[in-house]
């Protein structure tokens, strides 16, 4: 009997498979999460001195997604292979690092695990098919997509067309439930929605209600999603972001002219969308049915 035989009969191996990628893959998600937007920082601050015509400043190091290698940010101590296994690493050494015994942060095992019952989910969710890796790496994704946001109010093109590209590239394969014609029409719309809203908010305002990022993000969402499914995603994510932005600043913990990166929502309401949008809405159209 073959592996693949065996991930489609039993749905109990799947699930614990997808959710052991997902502590592996979360373990790099922290580190895409935390070094891409220094990266793109260093990348700019290079192409300003160009344009200014300023001298280069010298590369004193190498800084990327695979190097230096993770050490503490504390004492400097490079965290060993066997430090860094997800999840199990944090809790034998009990949050702490084992040269100065400086916290480490919840977040990192919190991003482990997320990455994990997200997988698991979309695994019990889906079942075994061709779509089933694609959803999970587009969970992934809009994971690492909503911490980056939420920490610097940046969504890297790196990530966003990728994702675009990606979503339509399933639906001229087929292995994508939406027709590439939706697909398309689905990435303008998304695309065109936001930039609508952005203009219309700032020419009334004179101030810039979101980033260009949130556009190219809904434009990917539209093209995994089909444009049907459009209206449910800012619906849903308009509401929690009206939710929790309300609750913020009733807690003092943010003003009321502060902006909250929209990112985060937009990628859980997508994320929502491809697992059950189809669910929510029948079950919308059957509550407002008579």
């Amino acid at each position: 009997m073959t592996l693949l035989s065996l991930l489609e009969g039993s749905p109990t191996l799947l699930i614990g498979l997808a959710m052991l990628a997902g502590l592996l893959v979360g373990s790099f998600l922290n580190v895409v999460i935390y070094r891409l937007p220094v990266m793109m920082e260093r990348a700019w601050k290079q192409e300003a001195r160009m344009m200014l015509e300023l001298p280069e400043e010298p590369d004193t190091s190498t800084f990327n997604l695979a190097l230096p290698a993770s050490s503490c940010p504390h004492c400097g101590h490079k965290i060993r292979w066997y430090e860094n296994v997800p999840l199990i690493s944090w809790l034998v050494l009990r949050g702490k690092c084992s040269a100065c015994s400086a916290p480490i942060s919840t977040r990192y095992p919190i991003i482990e695990c997320v990455a994990a019952i997200m997988a698991g989910i979309t695994a019990w969710q889906v079942g075994y098919s061709d779509w089933l890796p694609a959803l999970i790496i587009a969970g992934w994704c809009l994971l690492a997509l909503a911490m980056i946001d939420f920490d610097t109010t940046l969504l890297p093109d790196s990530m966003t067309y990728p994702l675009l590209w990606a979503g339509l590239l399933l639906a001229v394969m087929g292995i994508s439930p939406v027709s590439l014609t939706d697909a398309v029409i689905g990435a303008a719309a998304g695309y065109l929605t936001l930039w609508s809203v952005y203009w219309a908010f700032k020419l009334l305002t004179g101030k810039e209600g979101m980033g260009y990022g949130d556009f190219k993000l809904l434009a990917a969402l539209g093209a995994w999603l089909g444009w049907q499914m459009l209206p449910l995603v800012i619906v849903l994510s308009s509401l929690v972001g009206a939710v929790v932005g309300g609750l913020l600043m009733l807690s003092g913990l943010i003003k009321r002219d502060q902006g909250i990166p929209f990112g985060p929502y937009l990628a859980g309401a997508g994320w929502l969308a491809l697992l059950w949008g189809q669910d929510i809405v029948t079950l919308y159209l059957g509550l407002f049915k008579y």
